[in-house]
């Protein structure tokens, strides 16, 4: 299995690489997101740590059932050879109706077959009310004309 684009990344095939996975990760659909990772890929989530595909499906399953409504914008922030790093920023509601909003730093690494073979992720969250939301589309893919995280002043 192989999961294009390729490393080593040039600044355009980076930049498609962080799309796919912000699409990947809207579609809240664990199964698919793990299968752009190694079977033996190591995570770095918050202060959780797991390794390979089936925990890291198992974590995903675990933070959707919590974080409803999630809708989240990736954006690259540097890449070199096989190394892409990430800034994010997602929001989401709990099952009392609280919305947050999460940034955090992402630092990845990928195998020659384009499969992420360890992903660092550090991340903060904090209330927001439903009036301060930035990120209104539809459940699921971000539509290409919606601002990115720069858009933003966060």
């Amino acid at each position: 299995m192989s999961r294009p684009p390729f490393p080593p990344f040039t600044d355009e095939t980076a930049v498609q690489k962080v799309r796919m996975a912000e699409d990947a990760w809207n579609s809240r659909d664990p199964a698919k997101v793990a299968l752009a990772y190694t079977v033996d890929c190591t995570w770095r989530n918050r202060c959780e740590f797991v390794s390979g595909r089936s925990e890291i499906e198992a974590l995903l399953t675990r933070k959707w059932v919590r974080e409803l409504d999630y809708r989240l914008i990736k954006e690259i922030w540097a890449h070199t050879g096989n190394r892409i790093a990430v800034r994010f920023a997602y929001e989401f509601h709990d099952d009392s109706g609280q919305w947050f909003r999460a940034y955090g730093n992402e630092n990845w690494d990928f195998g020659a077959d384009g499969l992420m073979r360890q992903r660092i992720a550090s991340i903060n969250e904090h209330p927001i009310t439903v009036t301060d939301r930035k990120f209104h589309w539809p459940l699921g893919r971000r539509p290409d004309d919606h601002p990115g995280l720069s858009d933003f002043a966060f």
